[in-house]
């Protein structure tokens, strides 16, 4: 495959350590009400601080050039970056992701005790790039292959689009009626769910648009027996960051981080 070579127009900016202090602004129980009444689902237009979205979108223009581009017929198209370049390119994003106050805070929302995932999770956050026509994914769910709740965050980095985040609450409770809608993930917004209950897709991105987003994974058990690994490891290698660069890490062996994986 080939990695993604066009470059949004977005300002660099400098390495920040991104500050959670917004967090206390926020009407935490109305949330986790809305929260709770959606079956484990809640999507917030202005979530982030413009100047923490400033940072992250201005680390896209160096991580274009280590996206790893993959494509499932008839599901998914489109770029992605793993935590393992993040590490090294972007270090506001990781710091955002295992920042005490900012789990504490979700742990608020679900009730749960939540834990990052191991390091040999190259899915515990990671950018989605949606830069060339027709990028998308089909509808699914975010599937726990750990032994406890799998909860996903995503947050909007860049959009200039008109895909958009499809999706379909209580599709699999029989006692309602199910609800669907679609949203933008702006810069700034977000949204959070429980990955078993929220059947979603993203829509395909349209000429000369570019969409990318933002992807925390949190669970509630980080155990994960051998045979749900290789099963994760084997998704993430086609779908998303190529056999290379997971299953070197998976084996312990080293990498180059900086440098995209190809299939």
């Amino acid at each position: 495959m080939t990695t993604a070579t066009a470059e949004p127009q977005i300002e660099s900016a400098p390495s920040v350590t991104p500050d959670t202090e917004f967090l206390s602004g926020l009407d935490t129980p109305a949330l986790k009400q809305r929260f709770d009444g959606d079956n484990e689902f809640l999507f917030l237009d202005a979530f982030l601080p413009a100047d923490i979205s400033r940072t992250f979108a201005g680390r896209i223009p160096e991580l274009m050039e280590t996206v790893h581009r993959n494509f499932i017929p008839k599901h998914k198209k489109g770029g992605s970056v793993s935590r393992y370049t993040l590490d090294e390119l972007a270090p506001e994003i990781p710091a955002l992701y295992r920042n005490p106050e900012f789990i504490a805070w979700l742990e608020q929302l679900t009730g749960e005790s939540l834990q990052v995932c191991p390091e040999s999770d190259p899915h515990a956050y990671a950018l989605y790039f949606y830069t060339e026509p027709g990028d998308h994914i089909g509808w699914h769910f975010d599937t726990s292959y750990y032994a406890g709740k799998r909860y996903t965050l995503l947050l909007g980095v860049v959009d200039d689009s008109t895909s958009q985040l499809e999706f379909e609450l209580f599709r699999n409770d029989e006692s309602r009626d199910s609800v669907k809608n679609a949203r933008n993930l702006r810069p700034g917004a977000m949204c959070f769910f429980n990955g078993d209950k929220v059947w979603h897709r993203i829509t395909p991105l349209g000429e000369n648009e570019t969409r990318i987003s933002l992807t925390f994974e949190y669970v509630t058990d980080p155990h994960m027996g051998r045979w749900q690994r290789f099963v994760s490891n084997m998704k993430d290698s086609i779908a998303y960051f190529g056999f290379k660069q997971v299953f070197t890490r998976a084996l312990g062996l080293s990498s180059d981080k900086s440098k995209p994986s190809t299939r």
